[in-house]
């Protein structure tokens, strides 16, 4: 009864959300569509993303524009469900937040890093951020080189571990991202512990967990398939917390000789049992693997605990993966890709 008085109004909101998200059946109408300007009037007429994509003009339908204003409609979705939150859930939603922090900052080292001319164009997350964040935009925008940014970020709890990259020798931007990904994932994975109640954390335990668990294996795949990097390498990348996967079981998939034996070893884990993605290794997509694997295991822990943060939590998920799906499906018909081609590359079906 606790639960389903906490989360009533939370649950009532969300579900109300989940149902303005795009069916397949309304994807399969967008990737037959001709033209990006097609898809944002389709968008417009059809679906919940009019509000956000009528500020649009004609002149400024472009890619560029059109993500802001898709990552607007997150930001939106964030706010709404905030304000139906009580202090507790409103913790969780801070974690939330931190991922969109994370790439705030990710996207301000690149800009940095590579010396684009016109460097930061942030003026639409400004609001957002001066709300929810502990990161000040305006303070970032100054900056002109990594050591300018990373001092900008002192004050916020990313300002530790970057500044531990400062005095070291040849540092790139994957080693800043790589800092924050480890930094993210144990720091979140401890915080919690402390934070939640026992039902919420053994639901995020099991997601969190599951999350980490399929990560570290798109990171080993990708280390080997496109970097052909060695085990002692590969083990670096990884994040430091085991749940499902054993120490054992990583370290048979790190030091698998090729992409055969990586392949074997991962199909003998409990998330190949479980989820069935037991594929030939010529059709291993471990992208698709990643997302069809959370998107069943944020669906099944909603069903089982629908007065839960698993509302919450499957909400952003299915709300990042559409935003995902939205723009790779624009850049498809851009570029002249059949409907085909294009429902693979999201992950979707042919009629």
């Amino acid at each position: 009864m606790g639960n389903l008085l906490e989360y009533s109004g939370i649950v009532t909101k969300i579900r109300g959300m989940e149902a303005k998200l795009l069916t397949p059946d309304q994807f399969t109408e967008i990737v037959n569509l001709g033209s990006v300007p097609e898809i944002v009037e389709y968008l417009k007429k059809n679906t919940a993303y009019a509000d956000v994509l009528e500020t649009l003009g004609e002149d400024q339908i472009h890619r560029g524009n059109i993500e802001k204003v898709l990552t607007q409609s997150l930001y939106h979705d964030y706010t709404k469900i905030y304000r139906f939150c009580g202090q507790k859930q409103r913790r969780f939603m801070k974690l939330i937040m931190k991922n969109y922090e994370i790439d705030l900052i990710n996207y301000c080292l690149r800009i940095v890093i590579n010396h684009y001319r016109q460097p930061f164009d942030l003026n639409y997350k400004r609001a957002f951020f001066d709300r929810y964040s502990q990161i000040s935009i305006e303070k970032l925008i100054t900056s002109r080189t990594t050591d300018e940014l990373v001092e900008n970020l002192k004050g916020t709890e990313y300002y530790a571990p970057l500044r531990k990259l400062k005095d070291s020798q040849d540092v790139t931007l994957y080693d800043y991202n790589l800092t924050l990904d480890l930094y993210f994932y144990i720091s979140t994975w401890k915080e919690q512990k402390k934070l939640l109640g026992k039902k919420d954390l053994e639901l995020f335990i099991h997601e969190r967990g599951s999350k980490i668990d399929l990560l570290n294996l798109q990171w080993i795949y990708r280390a080997k398939k496109y970097y052909n990097m060695k085990p002692a390498d590969i083990y670096l990348l990884l994040i430091p917390i085991h749940y499902k996967l054993s120490t054992d079981q990583i370290k048979e998939i790190v030091e698998a000789p090729g992409l055969e034996e990586m392949h074997n070893a991962v199909n003998r884990t409990v998330y190949a049992k479980h989820y069935q993605f037991r594929q030939k290794i010529a059709d291993f997509n471990i992208e698709q693997i990643y997302a069809d694997c959370l998107h069943h295991l944020y669906t099944v822990d909603l069903r089982h605990n629908p007065y839960s943060l698993a509302e919450i939590n499957t909400y952003f998920f299915l709300k990042e993966e559409e935003l995902k799906k939205l723009t790779t499906a624009m850049e498809c018909v851009r570029y002249s890709l059949s409907p085909g081609e294009t429902l693979a590359y999201i992950g979707g079906k042919t009629r």
